[in-house]
């Protein structure tokens, strides 16, 4: 007599070998405790990580800086309005900072959040994800701090050129915060297509038949974190996350063919099957 299955798992076919794999379910007060739990333990990773930078926040705003420094005046230095707005900019680039320097445990929360839902394999994928992910996302900074901001800044100076710039530290922060964070995550893209294709929600074939709404998508980002109206600078931040998506859909392909049991006669049901 072949005994009942346990209520508190669901087996699933194995996504190298066919074999059943029990995979834990989870009910919705499950899954939001869960969530408050991971949120929890981000909230405290970034409150350190802020912290650590507060030690060094006048070293890291004289980086932050640069980029605008060739197109003050010579012995200037930027503006404030309010008495309270270099302490408002400090927290800020603490926070900017921490954020990054957080990156890694806020991506192994996350993994955390998504790991029940994937085979016993795929959640060995930890140490990768949190690595691709972390470099996807300095890599977004970087590519924002070197190439795309000053870009933007040299542009948008020269138009103003025959007027006299008055710069104040918040709008020029904002501004740098804006592009860093936003290119920053818009490079989490394929770890993004990845983690849904992990947990079955999109297929490679899905996401190449839906590559003209991802495109239309992706340059409204851009058109919200881009500083100008021109297709330049548009395509400066769009052209990157378009081939940053196109390197999702090979994760996504990589995960697809990684789950599907192999076929044969001795292969098992996939969910849902009818027997």
């Amino acid at each position: 007599m072949s005994s009942l299955p346990d209520p508190g798992s669901r087996s699933l076919p194995d996504a190298r070998t066919g074999a059943l794999a029990d995979l834990p379910q989870m009910s919705l007060l499950d899954h939001l405790d869960e969530l408050r739990r991971r949120i929890f333990h981000s909230l405290i990773a970034l409150i350190v990580a802020c912290g650590v930078c507060w030690a060094f926040v006048e070293e890291i705003y004289a980086f932050l800086e640069q980029p605008i420094r060739p197109y003050l005046p010579e012995g200037t230095k930027l503006s404030y309005l309010g008495p309270a707005d270099p302490l408002m900019l400090y927290i800020k680039v603490a926070l900017l900072a921490g954020v990054f320097l957080a990156a890694p445990v806020l991506l192994y929360e996350a993994w955390r959040f998504v790991s029940p839902g994937l085979y016993p394999r795929e959640r060995r994928w930890a140490a990768p994800f949190i690595v691709a992910g972390t470099t996807f996302f300095l890599g977004g900074g970087a590519f924002a701090y070197y190439v795309a901001f000053p870009f933007a800044v040299q542009f948008l100076l020269g138009i103003g050129e025959q007027f006299q710039a008055v710069i104040t530290i918040e709008r020029y922060f904002r501004f740098l915060m804006t592009v860093i964070l936003g290119l920053g995550l818009m490079f989490e893209l394929p770890i993004v297509l990845f983690i849904l294709s992990a947990v079955g929600l999109v297929t490679p074939g899905f996401l190449i038949r839906k590559f003209r709404w991802a495109v239309l998508l992706i340059f409204v980002a851009a058109a919200i974190i881009t500083p100008t109206p021109d297709i330049v600078n548009l395509c400066v931040f769009a052209l990157p996350t378009i081939a940053l998506y196109l390197v999702g859909v090979g994760a996504a392909a990589l995960v697809h063919r990684r789950r599907k049991p192999p076929p044969g006669p001795d292969a098992q049901p996939g969910p849902g099957a009818q027997v």
